[in-house]
Parts: structure tokens; sequence; C-alpha cells
């Protein structure tokens, strides 16, 4: 007689799901907020917006994953900090908006379920989203055999967050001689990952201030949620841009709006000894580094000149490093270096 198959012999393990939902909801509880009205384990996050609260709401969503950089953290068998990365992705990105992250939800997959190395990356997600400020109400755990090889797994995040409609930021306020200002990055982020791994192959071995390069380059991504917030309120701020894939060059000119350029001065910001280890070892050009990474350059931040003191003395205070890059002029787009 064939034997009765079940879905464990097919390699999907429900109790191990179940395990996982047990050992994350303290994680998950630890970035509750008070708007938050389900706790884990429905169908769908549950989240009101406190009535009174807003005139005129605006929803901002955001969705984004780690790229590459999960095979280097896989290949470490780094797990707790690869969360952090998903939520700041996620939240800058709704953040330049001007829009305050209110809640997020990740999808984590892989061929067999390890339960450790996921509650490993869920308590990076949890430490993100406190961080952030943000609510971690939901998510999705999918065990898909046949579709991941052994020890991979793959992340995606989706954050949401709200901001008054006469407050959004667009970049349509900005003008010329406004000020350019950089606040520094943790290192990499989490983009140019698949050119980070070439280079790391040529010498695999390395130190970067003293720190293996392989673990350097697993730094969380800088997440500016409270500096930002904060700043808002010391300051106008005209726009904002969140440096990631396409680096300075390309990422910049996202916020201009008609015949306007940035004037960025190269060398006014510190680089960070990882890009002079990247640019030194893959022997990659200036303009090629700084289409690819951020340079040490997380956010920009575009205030009237009249204000950049202040916001410089301000995001000092919050902690973050932080320089004047340049300033806005008449142009036909993008960036000039000067």
């Amino acid at each position: 007689m064939t034997k009765p198959l079940t879905y464990r012999d097919a390699g999907v393990d429900i109790d191990a799901g179940d395990n996982l939902v047990e050992r994350i909801k303290p994680l998950v509880a630890a970035t509750r907020r008070s708007e938050v009205l389900a706790g884990l384990g429905g169908f769908g996050g549950l989240f009101a917006l406190p009535p009174g609260k807003y005139r005129e709401p605006v929803l901002v969503s955001g969705t984004d994953g780690v790229g590459t950089k999960l095979k280097l953290a896989q290949n470490l068998g780094i797990h707790d900090t690869i969360g952090i990365d998903l939520v700041a992705m996620c939240v800058n990105d709704v953040l330049v908006q001007g829009a305050e992250p209110l809640f997020f939800l990740d999808y984590f997959a892989c061929g067999k379920l390890d339960i450790e190395v996921a509650t490993q990356v869920v308590g990076g997600i949890a430490d993100g989203c406190r961080q952030a400020g943000a609510a971690l109400i939901g998510g999705e755990t999918a065990e898909m055999p046949d579709m991941y090889p052994a020890g991979e797994y793959d992340l995606a995040g989706f954050c949401v967050g709200v901001v008054e409609r006469e407050a959004l930021i667009d970049g349509s306020s900005i003008e010329n001689d406004d000020v350019i200002i950089g606040i520094g990055s943790s290192g990499a982020h989490s983009n140019g990952y698949s050119l980070i791994r070439r280079v790391l192959e040529r010498e695999p071995g390395a130190l970067i201030a003293g720190i293996p390069a392989a673990r350097q380059l697993l730094t969380p991504t800088r997440i500016y949620v409270q500096s930002i917030l904060a700043l808002m309120q010391e300051v106008t701020v005209k726009g904002l841009a969140h440096i990631t894939g396409g680096g300075l060059t390309e990422n910049v000119p996202r916020i201009l709006h008609g015949e306007k350029c940035a004037q960025i001065e190269l060398g006014s910001w510190q680089r960070g000894a990882v890009f002079d280890w990247l640019a030194r070892t893959g022997g990659i050009e200036q303009a090629e580094m700084l289409r690819t990474f951020n340079c040490g350059v997380g956010m920009i931040v575009i205030v009237d000149k009249a204000q950049a003191k202040t916001a410089i003395s301000k995001l000092g205070s919050l902690g973050e490093n932080a320089w004047i890059l340049g300033r806005i002029a008449s142009g036909a787009g993008g960036v000039e270096y000067v």
C-alpha cells in the first residue's frame, strides 16, 4: 500500500511556522503603537488613524528589499542585522515625502524554514521598526521547497506612513541658491552589492578600519526617521532625497523641477574608508562610484540658505554627521560636480 503523503513529506512544516510565530510575538510586541488594533496572527494588520489628529492626511507607501547584500549576509551566517536594512530601505523612502512611518510588514521566503535564522532576521526587522517608530503589524513566512537552495532566503518589506497634505515634501518649492546638505551614511547601506561582492573576490581577507571587509560591509543601513522628523520642527525642509541605487548622481535630480541643477562640491564631505577601499581595490572610477554608491551620504536635505547653519547644528545635536555639499543653481537638471 502506498504511504499517505503529508505536507511535511512535501517539504513544508506547518508546525515550524507556528513555532516561529510564537517565537517572534515578543519581538513584534516591542514595536507596538497605540494605533494598532490587533496582535500578530490575523488575516490582516489593523491600524487606526486617531480621529482629529490629522486635517487632511495623505498615506505614503513604500516597498523594497535589500538586494544582494542578502547574499553576503547568508554567506557569512550573519542574520541579525539584515532586517534593519530591510526596514531602513522602506522607511527612509517614505520619510522623504515628509511622512512619519506608521507601520511595517515583511515577507520572508525560503526553501526550508530554519526557525533560529528566521527569528534572528525578524529580530532585526523589529529593531529597525523601533528605530523608525513604526509598528510591525504583520507579515508572511513562505516555505517553498525547491524554490530556494538550502540555507538561502529572500526578504521584502512594506511600509505605510502619513503626512498632512499641506506638509508634503515634493521639491516644488526648491529655488536657486538653496543649500544642499548631506547627512552621513553608515556605509554602503543596501545598494551596489553585486559590484561589492565582485570587489570582495579580489581581496577577500581585507580589513577596513581594522574590521574584516565582508563584516564591515554588513553594517546596517542608517535609519534617518527620528532625525529628519525633528529637523522638520526646526527648519523648513524643501527637499529630501534618500541616496540609494544610482547614488548622488541619479537620486538628487528626482526632487528637482524645472531648469534647476544641483551643484555639489567634491571633497565637501567625508566619504569613509569603505568607499576608499572599494574604489582602490575594484579600480572603480569616480563617476562610477558616484552613480553606484552613496559614497558616504545617505540622505540629502535642501533648505533655504538662511536656515542652513541652523539645520547643520540641529542635525549635529541629533548625532548625525552633516555637511554643506553645495547649492541649487539654474541648469538643465542633474548634478554638476565642482
